[in-house]
């Protein structure tokens, strides 16, 4: 099959967004990633940071480390902070804190990307799954697997016969053990049920339930029988 032809990454023309939507989208993204950005640049290198910026719908933002109020101090009043004993405890739980949090992340960071490659990992194992022959689609199989499915679908059919049957003479008997089998009431005899004739079974209260074996022949007869969740007869996969 012919794969699909992309565009891939293409170098960006550095010139307004005219779409509105498309600038909101675009500034969003990309304020995350300066915020990420300068984010790292405070935790490696220990620098202070301040950033403000306005959307292009007039929001304001903005980013500072350790806060943005005293890095615009420090840059208005060209102060350098007060070398105390108060301030460099402040300052030091400040990072404790900090480094505690961006452990925080990376772990539930790396917890995400796990998920997400386990969830991509089931999804091709969902494709890759071969499938049953009940889940076949029939006008996709070839000549050889139609007989193949012809021939379970036979095979699967006379499992069920012998089930019926046997379950058919275990009620008969314990019917006979309880009371004595009228000739004359053709609702009580049990016939045997085969492959070849499956229209010779009578169930022992057929009078009661004539219809119900009206409609089991004539499935056996004329469609496919649907498998039960768990039935072990056969489960070969083409």
């Amino acid at each position: 099959m012919e794969k699909k032809q992309t565009k891939g990454r293409q170098k960006i023309e550095m010139k307004k967004i005219e779409d509105e939507g498309d600038r909101l989208i675009a500034y969003s993204k990309r304020r995350s990633g300066i915020y990420k950005k300068a984010s790292e640049l405070s935790t490696l290198c220990g620098a202070e940071i301040a950033m403000v910026s306005f959307s292009p719908s007039g929001k304001a933002f903005s980013y500072g480390h350790p806060s943005i109020e005293s890095v615009a101090n420090r840059f208005l009043n060209h102060n350098p902070p007060p070398n105390d004993n108060t301030t460099r405890f402040v300052e030091a739980h400040r990072q404790a804190r900090i480094h505690e949090l961006n452990q925080k992340y990376n772990e539930l960071y790396e917890q995400l990307e796990a998920k997400k490659e386990r969830g991509k990992g089931l999804k091709r194992m969902e494709r890759n799954r071969p499938k049953g022959w009940w889940e076949a689609n029939v006008d996709e199989l070839s000549l050889h697997e139609l007989k193949q499915l012809k021939a379970t679908i036979e095979e699967f059919q006379n499992n069920l016969y012998q089930q019926i049957n046997d379950l058919n003479n275990g009620i008969s008997s314990s019917a006979s053990s309880t009371q004595a089998i009228n000739p004359s009431n053709p609702a009580q005899i049990t016939y045997p049920v085969t492959a070849t004739n499956p229209t010779k079974m009578t169930h022992p209260f057929a009078a009661a339930n004539s219809a119900q074996e009206n409609s089991v022949d004539n499935t056996i007869g004329t469609s496919t029988p649907s498998v039960p969740h768990g039935y072990g007869y056969w489960r070969g996969q083409f």
